[in-house]
């Protein structure tokens, strides 16, 4: 879906699937090699993400990017022609920058990760209506809709003036607009979640404001966006299950038992 009288854009998905060097926590947890495939109620966070994005009406196309893309592919390449399998680069912003406007991946594109068990196609659709026409647009949740969901979660909360909000694993890049956030992603993406080094890439005058409070976050990454010549937007998320993703056991437990509960009134 897009925003005002536009026709509606067809999507494609991007899945990150791979894991950083070292040790990942959660498939260390789990004896895992691959962390996408562990279960979560029953299935591989990488199937539940899949079966989202196929059910979604605005994707037409879904790629997934990791180190294993043949163990990753496992049962589905055969099953589903609108799905691809390839390797991923040496880091996110190179993984997608790698794809992203190539024929495997044509604009708009819609990133998220294998690590998004709950993610719906209510959220997608909320999304997307919520990025509109802008070239870039991030899915943030704020923290008084996680709360009031999830009091005890447990969350990296980015603080702006108005609220603070917590990352989605949603990302819209729309048109080739969108290469100069791509770029300056490589440079700052082991800052994503500090807000002043995340926002000094923009100058020291947004991270002071930034870290000070006076700015909205909305606001925050509409100036970024300015910076690099891009309209740039901020979908705030009404549904808090948005910002859980799994990265560790703790995640892993409280995404099994939001699904269980999900499961549960379904069959009520």
């Amino acid at each position: 879906m897009t925003g005002g009288n536009a026709p509606e854009a067809r999507w494609t998905a991007l899945v990150l699937a791979g894991q950083r060097p070292g040790i990942d926590p959660l498939a260390d947890a789990f004896g895992a090699e691959w962390k996408a495939l562990i279960p979560v109620g029953g299935l591989p966070m990488l199937d539940r993400v899949l079966r989202t994005l196929l059910a979604c009406p605005e994707i037409d196309r879904i790629v997934v990017a990791g180190q294993a893309p043949d163990a990753l592919a496992q049962g589905w390449r055969a099953a589903e022609p609108r799905l691809s399998f390839t390797q991923s680069q040496g880091g996110i912003s190179r993984s997608i920058a790698a794809v992203a406007g190539t024929p495997t991946a044509p604009w708009p594109v819609l990133v998220t990760t294998a690590d998004h068990p709950l993610l719906t196609p209510d959220m997608v659709a909320a999304f997307l209506t919520g990025a509109g026409e802008a070239d870039v647009a991030v899915g943030m949740v704020e923290r008084r809709t996680m709360l009031a969901a999830y009091p005890d979660a447990k969350r990296t909360w980015l603080h702006f003036r108005g609220g603070a909000y917590s990352g989605a694993n949603l990302f819209a890049l729309r048109t080739p607009r969108a290469q100069p956030a791509l770029a300056l992603w490589a440079q700052a993406e082991q800052d994503r979640k500090r807000a002043l080094k995340l926002f000094w890439h923009f100058g020291p005058l947004l991270a002071l404001r930034a870290v000070t409070r006076t700015i909205s976050g909305p606001n925050a990454l509409r100036t970024a966006g300015r910076r690099l010549g891009l309209d740039a937007r901020l979908v705030a998320l009404p549904q808090a299950e948005a910002a859980i993703d799994v990265d560790k056991p703790a995640d892993h437990t409280l995404a099994e038992r939001i699904l269980a509960a999900h499961q549960a009134d379904a069959r009520t």
